[in-house]
């Protein structure tokens, strides 16, 4: 079934609507129709297998046949905290394939050898909605506004696993800490292009952080923060 979204209080008991952007996405662009079966996200962990009953100008009434609690999200809460990259659409790239994996929140960091300093945050929402649907999941990312490295250090929860890859950590490795992990929520912290500096590890280090290896060779920054949500939402 093809996948579209509607926020929690468009559901009421046995019925649902859709209006906004995704009833022109439902209606105009997937052209679908009265009768017609679809799945409907609300994005808190709830998915709902709908027949469309009725359509107006503004919105669709579905009634709801079937209703599934977190469908397709995984047990473990990732929250990916990641340097903005200077190619904006590695970022968006990263955004879109971390959301289809499963990653529940993404904070883009400015860190000391970061060089971009602002980030688009409602085009990543955007694009973490679309992934959203496209893989079925029932829970939407939430993409945050860019804050400084040590603001974000301040504000994690020391009830997660906080980990922090590094290229000059030779152990452990993220398979190591994940095996042994007693946490139902992960935070990994991901540096940018350059690197993260001596003295932001130390800080990491000091906030809860256990600096981990990905692995001999040396990854771009897009490619760490898929790989590291991977191992964390397989694990």
């Amino acid at each position: 079934m093809d996948c579209f979204f509607t926020p929690p209080h468009n559901v009421s008991s046995g019925f649902l609507v859709i209006d906004g952007d995704e009833f022109a996405h439902l209606t105009h662009v997937m052209r679908k129709k009265e009768g017609d079966r679809i799945r409907v996200a609300d994005g808190s962990g709830n998915a709902y297998d709908v027949h469309i009953e009725a359509i107006t100008k503004r919105s669709a009434r579905c009634a709801i046949v079937q209703h599934h609690h977190r469908l397709n999200e995984p047990e473990v809460e990732v929250t990916l905290a990641v340097a903005l990259l200077k190619n904006g659409s590695k970022f968006d790239f990263l955004v879109e394939k971390c959301t289809e994996l499963g990653v529940k929140t993404i904070v883009p960091l400015r860190t000391e050898r970061t060089i971009p300093q602002h980030g688009r945050t409602d085009r990543w929402q955007k694009l973490a909605l679309s992934a959203m649907k496209q893989s079925m999941r029932c829970v939407l990312p939430t993409v945050q506004e860019v804050q400084a490295f040590g603001s974000f250090l301040s504000s994690t929860s020391s009830s997660s696993l906080n980990i922090i890859p590094h290229e000059l950590i030779a152990s452990p490795t993220i398979t190591d800490v994940l095996r042994a992990r007693q946490h139902q929520r992960v935070t990994v912290c991901i540096g940018p292009e350059g690197g993260f500096s001596d003295s932001e590890i130390a800080q990491a280090r000091s906030a809860g952080f256990q600096p981990i290896t990905l692995g001999p060779r040396r990854l771009r920054t897009e490619t760490a923060a898929i790989l590291s949500v991977a191992f964390c939402v397989m694990s």
